[in-house]
């Protein structure tokens, strides 16, 4: 019996290894994907929106107006609606095999019809992975008091 957990034992924990691994790695991917995202945003980089952003993307505003891909884009587009500049932190990523929840703060100027205004947000994004590649599916956000 002391033979078989010899065995058992080191094979288990060679199994367990590259799932860490992998999920650390997905972790950064996802990172870096949130950084790209946000900088498009700021700069209007239609390309990288549209690699990053789901096709199936539902966007909810802190103001509770939920745009889809095209609509968010839309918009940005346009200059009506400008991200002047966006800071995240306190950003946490959990990993669930193919699903990525992210989790964090961020300030966010913003420039509108109503002017320009600061905006300290807590979020909630969604990441999926599709045909190999991670895109965000979805995006919550809350008002946070100063």
């Amino acid at each position: 019996m002391k033979q078989i957990l010899l065995l058992v034992i080191p094979i288990l924990c060679l199994l367990l290894v590259p799932r860490a691994q992998t999920s650390r790695d997905a972790e950064g991917e996802i990172r870096d994907l949130e950084q790209q995202r946000f900088r498009a945003m700021e700069r209007v980089d239609v390309a990288t929106l549209n690699r990053i952003l789901s096709d199936d993307l539902i966007y909810t505003h802190a103001s509770g107006l939920q745009q889809t891909k095209a609509e968010l884009i839309g918009v940005l587009g346009s200059g009506d609606f400008k991200y002047e500049s966006i800071s995240a932190d306190s950003t946490r990523i959990q990993v669930f095999d193919q699903t990525a929840v992210v989790t964090g703060r961020a300030a966010m100027r913003i420039r509108s019809g109503q002017g320009e205004q600061t905006l300290k947000l807590c979020y909630l994004d969604v990441y999926v992975k599709q045909d190999g590649r991670w895109q965000m599916v979805a995006w919550q956000s809350s008002r946070v008091e100063p």
